[in-house]
């Protein structure tokens, strides 16, 4: 039983959850033979970004105010749901990158300065969250710096997310059920951060 478990915790299961995800993104490609269509692997990871980053960034909010086996599972492996994330994410990128090589035309189309300015500053973050998700980088930024950085980030990954998916609902109406789960998590967070005892200093004054 612990053997089992041990393989749903920790870094085994961002290997497992890694893996499954290049099969799978290897898998629907394969399906349209690498061709230009085979970059639906963008949309895939682009949805699987969604679900890892939403686990991960609820974990605390979720085990602070439901308490119960699942969201202590879930906090205690949200450093490795995190970094799944930052893989599916790569991957993400891998398939954007192919996209940009076998149809220039159809990419220059579909980007603009702007997605390039503001997904770089996702990327960029994604790297800096990534690169202190381990216990030596996390105690050279120390503990105020990596808080702050880990806030930022999320807050505008979330807000990138929100963005992305909102701007293509009006031509996939469906689109605006990706909206839900990130605003749970907004809501989560600050339902918990009101949620939160008073430091002792402002309940005495």
């Amino acid at each position: 039983m612990a053997t089992h478990r041990n393989w749903f915790e920790g870094w085994r299961l961002f290997g497992l959850l890694t893996l499954t995800l290049i099969g799978l993104s290897i898998w629907i490609a394969a399906m349209r033979q690498f061709e230009v269509e085979g970059v639906l692997v963008i949309r895939f990871t682009a949805r699987t970004s969604l679900l890892f980053f939403c686990l991960a960034f609820s974990a605390a909010a979720l085990a602070r105010l439901w308490p119960n086996a699942w969201t202590h599972w879930q906090c205690r492996n949200r450093r490795y749901l995190g970094v799944t994330f930052a893989a599916s994410h790569a991957i993400h990128a891998v398939a954007i990158a192919g996209f940009a090589t076998l149809d220039p035309p159809g990419f220059a189309a579909a980007t603009s300065a702007v997605s390039y300015i503001f997904g770089g500053i996702g990327y960029a973050f994604i790297i800096a969250l990534t690169a202190t998700s381990f216990d030596r980088t996390a105690a050279m930024l120390g503990p105020r710096a990596w808080r702050r950085l880990h806030l930022i980030g999320g807050y505008y990954l979330l807000l990138q997310f929100m963005v992305s998916f909102g701007k293509r609902i009006p031509e996939m109406p469906l689109y605006a059920l990706f909206l839900l789960p990130l605003a749970a998590v907004f809501a989560l967070r600050m339902i918990s951060m009101a949620a939160r005892p008073a430091p002792r200093q402002a309940r005495a004054s």
